[in-house]
């Protein structure tokens, strides 16, 4: 892999790329959500990803982690490209968070925090069962490092607490360990401070901060400009799926062109209200099918685990699996990355993508 020099807010740096986007682009039909764009991220970085509403910021995020598909392009991670699968992204090294909060609000702070760790085990379904000295020991594992991270974020005193009861700004904080949990080399933060106070967005900051210095690059999409010039080493705007312009907060903070779209001077063939409305469309018919591909693939493979042979599995622990039936409850799955399970409960599961609400991309 080549090692790039780069200069960040803390001085010079030599770093080898974690991300590296190139010519992504993201079509629904005849409509082009994102054009062409490329991004690198890497070690040690921080780095913003701004825009008008609309600019497909979300889009891209998705693009990245295997929600979406690009049209064109490709997404490597640590010179790899990824597959377009979001449990194998999240495998890969690529953890993220959603604009609108996706938790499991019947399920307690740890549980949450426990189910990022499913693609850092190995344990399958008999042994989940049969509860056998592996997996006892795997649990354990899994027990303590929820715990470290749930005191990493300060939340360790409420691992018991149902995460429905927690206040807002804590829910932000539960969802960021439940994607650290995955043993992340890249977090991606879909607007961390959206709906916080000042006290709460320094919080997030000084958070940003700790994760990076765990060796975790990461990458924001934000609205507070405050918050993201003062955060991140680097920031790339998008204007209607296009990279305009990409520097630190004193490059982008200068450039005329930002500040027109900021103050929504049109630019030529700016698409009007309604190429916009039906961008938003299909980005909404392009997740829903998307969600339904990963939940019948998520369907398939537990049916292929329930087939196996149950002469492979050792019976003298048989008796053990029919004291203990409650098992399989104690598994939890669902994708580190932060994506729920069907029987999520409504109020806890808003659209993953705030590109295709009704909200439109709300970026």
């Amino acid at each position: 892999m080549t090692t790039t020099t780069t200069e960040t807010a803390t001085g010079t740096v030599t770093a080898a790329p974690v991300l590296e986007a190139s010519g992504v682009t993201m079509r629904f039909g005849g409509l082009t959500a994102v054009r062409g764009v490329d991004l690198t991220v890497r070690e040690g970085e921080i780095v913003g990803l701004i825009g008008p509403n609309g600019a497909g910021k979300t889009t891209f995020f998705n693009c990245l982690t295997g929600l979406y598909v690009p049209t064109e392009g490709q997404v490597s991670y640590k010179g790899t490209v990824l597959p377009p699968k979001p449990h194998l992204v999240t495998q890969a090294g690529i953890a993220r968070t959603f604009q609108n909060i996706r938790l499991f609000s019947n399920m307690t702070v740890l549980e949450n925090v426990l189910v990022g760790r499913h693609t850092r085990t190995k344990e399958g379904l008999w042994s989940a069962l049969l509860r056998g000295p592996g997996f006892k020991k795997a649990e354990a594992a899994s027990h303590a490092r929820a715990m470290e991270l749930l005191e990493f974020v300060g939340l360790a005193n409420k691992a018991s607490h149902l995460a429905r009861n927690l206040p807002y700004g804590e829910q932000r904080k539960l969802e960021i360990a439940r994607a650290l949990a995955s043993d992340p080399g890249l977090l991606l933060l879909d607007e961390p401070t959206a709906g916080m106070n000042q006290s709460e967005t320094r919080t997030t900051e000084e958070l940003v901060f700790a994760i990076r210095d765990l060796g975790i690059a990461v990458l924001v999409i934000e609205h507070d400009m405050k918050f993201i010039f003062k955060l991140c080493d680097r920031v790339a705007v998008l204007v209607q799926g296009e990279k305009l312009v990409e520097g630190t907060a004193e490059v982008v903070q200068g450039d005329e062109r930002v500040v027109a779209a900021y103050l929504g001077t049109p630019y030529e063939d700016a698409p009007g209200a309604e190429e916009a409305a039906e961008v938003e469309a299909a980005e909404q018919v392009a997740e829903e099918a998307a969600e339904q591909a990963a939940g019948a693939e998520a369907s398939e493979e537990a049916a292929e685990t329930a087939e196996e042979p149950a002469d492979e599995a050792p019976e003298a622990e048989t008796a053990d699996a029919a004291e203990e039936p409650a098992a399989a409850d104690e598994a939890p799955e669902a994708e580190a990355g932060g994506a729920p399970s069907a029987d999520t409960p409504a109020d806890a599961a808003p659209s993953a993508d705030a590109d295709s609400t009704t909200e439109g991309d709300s970026k």
